[in-house]
């Protein structure tokens, strides 16, 4: 079973933001977080049974997984310093 991705748009805001000084970064957010159609939950991801984190490079990736509509809502990203 394949997982819809959706980007909130706070998300998608940071997304764009960070990408104007870490493009290659956030090519590979965008790369892992589409790994997660297949994946939504990889060994590596914290969090409660709604609500995960997985950190690619220096950015955490918060989203929800819902099973029962097959998507994934990416709702933060955010860059550690």
């Amino acid at each position: 079973m394949s997982y819809e991705i959706i980007w909130e748009p706070e998300a998608l805001a940071q997304a764009e933001r960070f990408a104007k000084d870490d493009p290659t970064g956030i090519r590979q957010v965008f790369s892992t977080v589409d790994r997660l159609t297949e994946d939504p939950r990889p060994e590596g991801a914290s969090g409660g049974t709604g609500v995960l984190r997985i950190h690619v490079g220096r950015y955490r990736v918060m989203y929800e997984v819902i099973d029962r509509q097959v998507r994934i809502s990416v709702i933060h990203l955010g860059r550690m310093r």
